[in-house]
């Protein structure tokens, strides 16, 4: 359905055990929507060896990162690596937990139609996790792909083959020294890849909104963190946007 707009490969960041809830429900989602997928576990702790990580992280890493956020880590470099074996113009990554905010298709189709656009190498962020949002000032009617230069999570993006290339190329003499999303404002600042947001943002990471339980932290699904998402998205939507950094 999506490969008409040159996104070949969808990714599903994943653990092998232990969260056979979101499993279940990404093949409801993924599959009611027609889209062919793959998990991608095989950075899961129970496969650690030291030349795996040696190949992609610096010395330290396992006194830096806490298991989960490695092995989260490592999928996602997993991922790129897919992307290159399978020559994907445009991929999707998610890790487990999304949320689509709307009609996921046709607005997917939107920002693939824009990424079109756009110089080859880079990443877009598709979600609202920190709840950042472009300034109301430089938005456009009709436009959806905003330049920045930090990310939102790694929770859910589209990346194109170029900046998939480059950020491996660039891993064989930099090692990853830091969790997923904080290595792509490295990526960023260094010039390997480029950053955008999509606004609207299209994905919530359950695990942020109180919907479901982190792969990669102690947080549980909770009525109260239900209720402090919401509360915060409705203030970051409609009001502290108006006086947030152009």
């Amino acid at each position: 359905m999506l490969q008409k707009l040159g996104i070949e490969g969808i990714y599903i960041i994943h653990a092998k055990t232990g969260y056979e809830l979101h499993e279940k429900r990404i093949k409801t989602i993924f599959g009611g929507l027609g889209l062919d997928y793959e998990f991608v576990t095989d950075g899961d702790p129970s496969l650690f060896t030291d030349n795996l990580l040696s190949r992609y992280f610096c010395g330290e890493i396992k006194s830096k990162l806490k298991t989960g956020i490695l092995s989260c880590t490592l999928n996602h470099i997993l991922s790129y690596e897919r992307i290159i074996r399978d020559k994907n113009r445009y991929a999707l990554v998610f890790e487990n937990d999304p949320f689509f905010t709307g009609d996921f298709v046709k607005e997917i189709e939107l920002i693939a139609k824009e990424a079109d656009t756009l110089l080859p190498g880079f990443i877009i962020s598709l979600e609202n996790t920190l709840l950042e949002f472009p300034h109301y000032s430089v938005i456009k009617k009709n436009k959806y792909l905003y330049p920045v230069d930090h990310g939102r999570f790694a929770g859910a993006y589209l990346i194109d083959l170029k900046a998939a290339q480059d950020i491996l190329v660039h891993l064989k003499t930099t090692k990853c020294c830091t969790a997923i999303d904080l290595w792509h404002n490295t990526l960023i600042d260094s010039g390997v890849t480029k950053m955008y947001w999509a606004y609207p943002a299209i994905i919530e990471q359950g695990s942020h909104i109180g919907m479901m339980s982190s792969t990669i932290s102690s947080k549980q699904k909770n009525v109260f963190r239900r209720i402090k998402w919401l509360s915060q998205k409705y203030y970051k939507t409609y009001a502290w946007r108006w006086f947030g950094s152009k």
